[in-house]
Order: structure tokens, then sequence, then C-alpha cells
């Protein structure tokens, strides 16, 4: 059975009531069997494809708080190092994680402890994978310290069809590693800051799965 995520509930009982209202309405208005059944057809891949993007699927996470997971299911398409200015203001290192239209939208907490930042920015909707979009999008950006003083921050980016950002994290809050810490609707990209000493356990081209493949391990 799927998982329908607490965001997309709202959503998709709307939708249903549009596509049930259009269908009615073609049913009364034409007798033509063809276009009722077009209708209906249409209506129910537009509404399965919409289901598809607020799926949640249970994840098993293998508590660790040597390691930092995937907060993002899609694909590996860079890891560098980088000059963090907004919480760090030094050089980190950043993995960062696309997610398509067709991938789960749940962003997971990548590590565990305490959030001791987490704030939200407006901005443009630049596509996911261009160099300026995780300063110039709309984003969200929270840092995790763990129990051993590491902090990990994470950021969720708008994209080019992504226009809302759901951010559960608030600071002081205690973060569970691959619980839920938000949403992106309609993808986009997850960039996951770590130090540079990190040891990276994935490489660029790689699938991503939130809430149970490892990322990196924290020393």
């Amino acid at each position: 059975m799927i998982r329908i995520h607490t965001e997309g509930k709202k959503i998709l009982f709307t939708l249903l009531i549009i596509l049930a209202i259009i269908n009615v309405a073609i049913f009364f208005i034409t007798e033509r069997e063809w276009v009722e059944n077009l209708s209906l057809i249409v209506s129910l891949v537009v509404y399965i494809i919409v289901l598809q993007f607020f799926r949640n699927p249970k994840r098993f996470t293998k508590a660790d708080e040597q390691v930092v997971i995937a907060p993002a299911d899609g694909r590996i398409v860079a890891i560098e190092e980088i000059e963090e200015q907004e919480y760090f203001k030094d050089k980190r290192l950043q993995i960062s994680i696309f997610m398509s239209p067709v991938n789960v939208h749940v962003n997971r907490y990548p590590v565990s402890g305490e959030v001791k930042y987490a704030k939200y920015h407006p901005g443009a909707y630049l596509v996911a994978w261009h160099p300026k979009s995780s300063t110039l999008n709309e984003r969200t950006t929270v840092v995790v310290e763990t129990k051993s003083g590491i902090p990990v921050m994470y950021k969720q980016i708008a994209g080019l069809l992504a226009r809302k950002i759901v951010m559960y994290a608030r600071a002081g809050a205690q973060a569970v590693q691959g619980q839920d810490s938000g949403f992106i609707k309609f993808g986009s990209r997850v960039d996951v800051v770590l130090p540079l000493d990190a040891n990276v356990l994935v490489k660029v081209g790689d699938k991503a799965r939130g809430g149970e493949q490892v990322l990196a391990e924290l020393k």
C-alpha cells in the first residue's frame, strides 16, 4: 500500500474533487463515449503522476552518529570544496543531490543531534543544477550538531519546478537521523555540507536513497 506524505493529502483530495467535477460535467455535456473514456484516462494519469510526488515509503535507518546518511532520494551531482558563508564562514565539503520529479520528495535528517540553526530564504527559481542555485534560489538552511559536537549542514533548494519548500526543523529542537525533516514539492536539490576531513563514501553519478544510504563518515 502506498503511504502518502502529510504535505500531499490536501492537494490530492482537492485534485480528486476537481477531476471528479470535470468528468461528471463531460458525462452530461457529451454523448460520445470515447470522449468520456478519454477524459477518465487522462484524469487517472494526471492523478497518478501527482500521487507519486507525495509517496512516503518506509525507510529503515541504522542510527549511527559517526555517519551521515542521504537526506533525500536522487542522484549525486557534485562533491566539492566550498567557501560556506552563511553559518560556518570557512571551507567545507559539499555533497549535492539532485531530486528529479520522479524521486521521492521527502527530506530526512542526515544526522541526529540538536538543531543549532534553521532559516528559510526566499529567492529565485533557477534550475537546480545551476552553480548559483544554492545561494540565489528559494532555500532553507539547517545545521544539526551531533553528540560528538560535529556540526552538519543541509540545505533544501527549490528549482525551476519546485515552488514550495516545507521545513520542520526548529532551532533548539532534537533531530533524529532518518526521520522527516521537510518536503520539497515537485523536486529540486539538497546539499549536505560537511567538515573537510569527512570520509566521503559516494561519487558523482551515484543514486542516493534517503534515510538509508551512507554518504560519509565523520571523524
